[in-house]
């Protein structure tokens, strides 16, 4: 089964269910020498909707030739963190590693409060 832009909504599932898009890394602001454009893990994005967060908005903000952040800038872990709020998965939850020792499930607990 396929779904459409407004299934969840439709539903209702709109605030029940959070969807995600993000790529591992952006692409650089510059074409290089075989007129491709390489890696660029400086700055990414992520999209989210529903799933009760504050929607509608856009959070961050990279220089003038999109190279780097400005401002705070966030992490895959920030996105995690945040989901696992939405989840209702405390951040600050260790786990022992084989040596027993309490490890934290992300090493930057902080949520993207813009979206909380």
């Amino acid at each position: 089964m396929w779904l459409t832009s407004t299934d969840l909504h439709e539903r209702g599932l709109d605030q029940d269910v959070a969807v995600v898009v993000c790529g591992e890394m952006g692409r650089t602001p510059r074409i290089n020498a075989t007129a491709g454009r390489d890696h660029w893990p400086q700055a990414g994005f992520a999209l989210f909707a529903g799933g009760g967060f504050r929607t509608g908005q856009v959070i961050g903000a990279t220089d003038a030739r999109g190279e780097r952040p400005v401002g705070r800038p966030y992490t895959p872990q920030n996105i995690l963190a945040t989901l696992y709020h939405a989840l209702g998965i405390d951040p600050t939850t260790t786990f022992p590693d084989y040596s027993g020792r309490p490890r934290y499930i992300l090493d930057d607990r902080r949520t993207i409060a813009e979206l909380i």
